[in-house]
């Protein structure tokens, strides 16, 4: 049905009407369709920083100092000034409206890392409920590092991780975290996972994960940790078991343990002399081992299957290391293992890969799938939106488009996958998203699949950067008359003259205004090109 883009029509049509049952939140959002962020300032003066997002709530911008050393946080205002004349549309705005400081205030500048270390300006975690925020700082990677005390060889080295939780009202850092010499994986999140007050961190160097809790005083307090060990009294058992065991030399495993300690967790770095399997590790090849094991009654065939099925691939399973690792519940991971290429490599899309399901209160395997598993696919196509934790305190973070909640979105999966040359590497090539990083898209109505259409090769709401383009980028109204509704262009108002230079886009959406940024910047680290696209 046709819908008048005048909102004072609508406005009187939400008066005059009642919208069906459960769909009031979705009417309500249909204002977006008249409320565009459809007026653009060019090449906005503002300070060099490096622009990362705008906080779940919409209260804060974060940014980052150019030398990689400082936090600086923003209010997002808005645009005011008077006007004398009796049709203000007409005329153009005021020159004060070329400056940054016109839509944000800086609320302080907080120094985060030290001489040799530098901020990690692509990691970034909200807690909304207490307006924390988690920052992370750390030296630079070792690339060939010795694998000593436990460590995986071929995985890179830091020699300081600094994760910084901070109240972002007034820049209070309340509590630390620092893991030395280990490997997180921090760009995009990946390696860290927040669940309402529970936080993931995966070693990739020690393949543990560490479970943490952010207290409402602001404190980190260590919860378990899962690796070498599953349950808290793993360690002591086998310690007191030590003689009947086996294990000679005890003053050695005692070492490994003060070692492990650094990083705030007494959990032992088994060395190979020990062979021990690790306690995740026992628990998924005994899952596999059952599952195979009950396939078949025959004793023969039992014999054969674990033969073809279990033996065969015995080693394949120890090598598997742990990649990534997210929330399902507070109960219950979702873990990702493959080999070690595959853990450090930009692209994962070529190397073997398995998914764990894994309770951590009763540590037991609940379920296992190698990463062209239709019966996964499934799962994540009907109920995309139970890997993405929702909000208890913003109910717009819920109506993030996916392909379990909106029909367009799902019907662009099914075209993708009826193209596909082959089934197995397009459920591979989906698969390849789990499990999801921790607040990775934008809770931006205009990115709202069921409101409008977009070129999602140039723009989405997955907080990545875009290669630039000279073309505005069209947002184009899905319901009647599927009308051009409004336009954001990055980079300067006539084009780039330089045509020869790489330049990449990123896109800061307000989550609920409609407000936006858009930063364009070259490889070479120039200032960067800001446009503010905002509703007059």
């Amino acid at each position: 049905m046709f819908r008048s883009n005048n909102i004072v029509a609508r406005i009187f049509e939400r008066q005059i009407r009642t919208p069906p049952p459960g769909t009031s939140v979705h009417c309500a959002r249909r204002f977006y369709e008249n409320l565009v962020p459809s007026y653009t300032i060019y090449d906005v003066e503002c300070p060099d920083h490096l622009f990362r997002k705008f906080t779940d709530d919409g209260q804060y911008l974060i940014c980052f100092s150019r030398n990689h050393q400082e936090l600086i946080v923003y209010r997002p205002t808005w645009l005011s000034f008077s006007c004398t004349e009796e049709d203000c549309d007409v005329h153009d705005l005021p020159p004060k409206a070329k400056k940054f400081d016109s839509f944000f205030t800086q609320l302080y500048c907080v120094s985060l890392a030290s001489s040799n270390e530098l901020i990690c300006k692509d990691f970034f975690l909200y807690m909304e409920s207490n307006r924390f925020g988690l920052f992370a700082t750390s030296t630079a990677q070792i690339h060939d590092a010795p694998a000593v005390g436990g460590a995986i060889q071929g995985v890179p080295s830091i020699e300081k991780i600094t994760f910084h939780l901070l109240r972002l009202e007034d820049g209070v850092v309340l509590d630390e975290k620092v893991f030395n010499d280990d490997f997180v994986n921090l760009a995009h999140n990946m390696g860290v996972f927040l669940y309402d007050d529970l936080l993931a961190i995966v070693s990739l160097r020690y393949q543990t994960v560490h479970i943490l809790q952010i207290r409402d005083s602001g404190n980190l307090v260590d919860v378990r940790a899962i690796g070498a060990f599953c349950r808290e009294d793993d360690e002591l058992f086998l310690n007191s078991n030590a003689p009947s065991m086996g294990i000679r030399d005890k003053s050695k495993q005692h070492q490994l343990t003060e070692n492990h300690v650094e990083n705030g967790l007494q959990q032992s770095r088994l060395s190979p002399e020990n062979a021990f399997v690790s306690g995740i590790k026992q628990r998924l090849l005994s899952f596999i081992f059952r599952g195979i094991w009950n396939e078949e009654t025959n004793h023969t065939l039992r014999v054969q299957y674990l033969k073809k099925k279990f033996y065969f691939h015995f080693q394949d399973y120890i090598d598997l290391i742990i990649w990534k690792v997210q929330f399902l519940d507070r109960h219950h991971l979702l873990i990702k293992f493959g080999s070690v290429d595959g853990a450090v490599s930009r692209t994962t899309d070529h190397h073997p890969a398995f998914f764990a399901v894994y309770n951590m209160e009763t540590t037991d395997i609940v379920a296992f799938y190698q990463n062209n598993a239709d019966e996964l696919y499934l799962l994540f196509e009907h109920f995309c939106d139970h890997f993405h934790t929702t909000s208890k305190n913003s109910l717009y973070m819920n109506f993030i488009s996916s392909h379990s909640n909106n029909i367009h979105t799902r019907e662009q999966l099914r075209s993708l996958r009826n193209k596909a040359t082959s089934s197995s590497q397009f459920v591979k090539k989906m698969l390849a998203s789990l499990p999801i990083n921790s607040q990775a898209l934008s809770p931006s109505p205009y990115f709202d699949q069921s409101l409008y259409r977009f070129d999602e090769k140039l723009i989405s709401a997955a907080d990545r950067h875009r290669q630039s383009t000279d073309h505005p980028i069209k947002f184009i109204l899905r319901r009647p008359p599927q009308t051009l509704r409004f336009k954001i262009k990055p980079g300067p108002e006539g084009g780039n003259i330089d045509n020869r230079t790489k330049k990449i886009s990123s896109f800061l959406f307000h989550p609920f205004l409609p407000f936006a940024l858009s930063i364009q910047q070259t490889l070479f680290l120039q200032p960067s090109a800001v446009n503010v696209h905002f509703r007059r």
